[in-house]
């Protein structure tokens, strides 16, 4: 191999990913033994061949050569393809390579065991109660190759059997190292021989026309439909942009397979064995190489990263129903994502499932709903009618090998995950499952993480001057009435708890509302766990609450005081479905002189921290609290910061919300600005609106004199949508 030619196209390899949308994520490096390393990788796209020996390389900084596709050695590829180190299926000299690089360590090898790309992702099959690995390709259906064990077991063969010889036979020892070109045996015997099982996951796969597919159809003609396929396919994940997961798992170590009493006959025996002799311990070599196939195949498809694809499709598959409610399914995804990650099921998961999944539940910002959906539908897999989901096509049908990733994406993403068994029973069970039930499980899963998430943050800050308040405070409560018909959600304020809003929620409660009073993140604990706040985990807050509240009652409606009355606002802005929403003092203008000068202290405490001056660092200002047994002393600069974010993304939005609304605002309040709660109204996009101004000399108006008028306005607009 020429070194020189194999680093500068790796150079060329790693410019085209650098120009690519492809974002490479690498896990487990720390398993990639120093050895003779042969790597097992699963294969989905011709990806793999290019990308892989160029990582594995920046991993281990020697060269990695692959075995590759006869096939694309009979096209334009194969000048590139022998400079990256890649050996065709077909060379008759393969395997004498192999093992000879092996044993002198001269490079590790990639093997891909299915043999060929399986862009079905269909290797598993479920036996009664036992599954096997089965590969599904043109030709038909055949086990894993054992190809790769093989390989290793014969280079740690000759490994031990070199080092036999030179006690007992050196002309034999002699003679297997001139095979081999081995100049110095001291570093092979220094070596061990390890199989490290690595996989591949590629997060979305979408298939589509694109710049790669086009130009190429316009120079080269009238292309096959398998290189369209393949340009549409592969070109749409590294144009448009794919995440790749890699993760090596555990190496097998070959040496523990020479222990058997025949294979140690025939590494002692004197007499000369040749590269391709039978030898009396072929046979249990053969169990061998079985053995540690099963072991690396189990060991690969255990660390797919697991995505919410495949828990869209594997549930999916296994509803048990035609017609399919589409918030009932979000639902369910929701409940199976985050269940889950508490249940440590998903050991391998995508990025995107580490974060908190209620966006499933309300406005899909993040487009996962929606992007499988959209493949679902363009694949008909399933059909809107009237209104309604429908699932059509069967997971099974038959498709043409080669476009099986175009034609039925949903089956291919389903099938990647079929071998986690433990995770597919469990997500069939939740497909099952009524959706009545379905409804109860997420509520009581978001209520006990509530409950969950305060008692840990309470603990986590005990020591802070602020925390020794009661956990009464604090905690976030739920008030349940006789009629489900509409629920509240009520959201206190800024350095505030939720018992800030309780003797409102009293006074609704006693009306016969459900009343619901979430903690906002970094409250009712104390101001350093509120200083590493962001206002996105307050929203997510306030739709765990809503997602609650939807699952008890029919209707809901949202409202709170101050930064909880811009969250009540900014819930009503993205979520449809809500009754009503009323905003006490929302903060859209501050009158604190002090919060003027937050962008500036921002920029200083930079400036600080990158000098490492962090005593020089400003984070606190003095809070004069009207509510001492509820509000911190200590207001923290990055969290005056974080209500103006909230605010300005907020205000683009007020003319979406087309709900009935209150705005209630006292015309002396010190804090927010009557100005801002006038201009909020104004954008509303709502033809019932109303806006209350009231003449109380404080900001807290939920509490203390003149309170009873606040509750009074609120419960007659309630009413009002009752």
């Amino acid at each position: 191999m020429n070194r020189y030619a194999y680093l500068t196209t790796g150079l060329a390899i790693k410019a085209l990913y650098d120009i690519s949308k492809a974002r490479i994520h690498i896990h487990g490096q720390e398993n990639i033994p120093t050895g003779s390393n042969i790597f097992v990788i699963n294969h989905f796209t011709r990806i793999e061949t290019f990308l892989l020996p160029y990582q594995i390389f920046k991993q281990t900084g020697k060269p990695v050569w692959s075995l590759a596709d006869y096939g694309l050695f009979e096209s334009g590829l194969a000048g590139f393809l022998e400079k990256v180190g890649a050996v065709s299926t077909k060379d008759p000299d393969r395997d004498l390579l192999i093992v000879k690089t092996l044993l002198t360590g001269e490079a590790s090898w990639i093997i891909f065991p299915e043999g060929r790309m399986v862009k079905s992702k269909k290797v598993y099959e479920k036996k009664k109660k036992k599954g096997r690995f089965v590969i599904t390709a043109p030709t038909g259906k055949h086990p894993p190759h054992t190809g790769a064990a093989t390989l290793a077991l014969r280079t740690e063969f000759y490994r031990q059997r070199i080092g036999t010889m030179l006690e007992k036979n050196p002309d034999e020892a002699k003679r297997l190292m001139d095979l081999y070109q081995i100049d110095d045996a001291e570093p092979v015997l220094g070596n061990e021989t390890y199989i490290v099982p690595v996989n591949i996951t590629f997060y979305p796969i979408r298939a589509k026309e694109n710049i790669m597919s086009k130009l190429a159809s316009k120079v080269v003609g009238n292309l096959s439909d398998r290189m369209v396929e393949e340009m549409m396919t592969e070109g749409t994940m590294l144009l448009s942009g794919v995440d790749i997961d890699i993760r090596f798992g555990e190496p097998i170590k070959i040496s523990h397979y020479m222990k058997a009493s025949a294979i140690r006959k025939d590494i002692s025996l004197e007499a000369p064995i040749n590269f391709d002799d039978s030898i009396s311990a072929k046979k249990m070599l053969r169990y061998a190489a079985s053995d540690i196939m099963e072991r690396y195949m189990s060991s690969i498809y255990s660390m797919t990263t697991v995505n919410h694809d495949h828990i869209f499709a594997t549930i999916l598959r296994h509803m048990p129903f035609a017609e399919i409610n589409e918030m009932d399914f979000r639902s369910r995804v929701y409940y199976a994502s985050s269940t889950l990650n508490l249940n440590k099921l998903i050991v391998c998961r995508h990025s995107s499932l580490n974060r908190n999944q209620v966006h499933l539940l309300t406005d899909d910002r993040y487009g996962k709903y929606d992007n499988f959906i959209s493949i679902a539908l363009e694949s008909g897999i399933v059909e809107r009618k009237e209104g309604k989901l429908y699932k059509e096509m069967s997971f099974s049908s038959s498709l043409e090998f080669h476009r099986a990733r175009v034609e039925n994406p949903v089956a291919v993403i389903a099938n990647e995950v079929e071998p986690l068994s433990e995770f597919q029973e469990q997500l069939r069970g939740i497909a099952w499952q009524p959706a009545l039930r379905i409804r109860h499980n997420v509520a009581r899963h978001l209520i006990q993480k509530a409950v969950f998430d305060f008692e840990k943050d309470y603990t986590n800050h005990a020591k802070q001057e602020d925390a020794k308040k009661s956990p009464d405070v604090g905690a976030p409560f739920l008030l349940k009435s006789d009629n489900r018909d509409i629920g509240i959600i009520l959201v206190h304020g800024y350095m505030a708890a939720p018992l800030e809003v309780k003797g409102l929620a009293d006074y609704l409660n006693r009306m016969g509302f459900w009343v619901g009073a979430p903690r906002l993140k970094g409250h009712g604990t104390s101001p350093e766990d509120l200083a590493g706040r962001t206002y996105m985990e307050w929203i997510e807050t306030v739709e765990e609450a809503y997602a609650i509240m939807r699952n008890k009652c029919f209707r809901v409606v949202v409202g709170g005081f101050s930064t909880g009355a811009g969250l009540a606002l900014d819930l009503a802005s993205r979520v449809d479905g809500l009754s009503g929403v009323f905003a006490v003092s929302p903060p859209m203008q501050l009158q604190d002189f002090n919060t003027r000068f937050v962008p500036a202290v921002n920029v200083w405490n930079k400036i600080m921290e990158k000098m490492n001056l962090n005593g020089a660092k400003k984070e606190f200002i003095e809070n004069e609290t009207e509510n001492p047994h509820i509000n911190y002393i200590k207001n923290p600069i990055s969290g005056i910061r974080e209500i103006e974010l909230l605010m300005d993304s907020l205000g683009p939005r007020l003319k979406k919300i087309d709900i009935p609304a209150l705005v209630v605002q006292s015309i002396a309040d010190p804090v927010v600005n009557p100005k801002g709660s006038r201009k909020i109204f104004a954008s509303l996009g709502s033809e019932e609106k109303e806006y209350l101004l009231l003449n109380i000399d404080r900001h807290g108006i939920l509490l203390g004199d003149g309170s009873e008028r606040v509750y009074k306005a609120i419960g007659d607009f309630l009413e009002r949508i009752r």
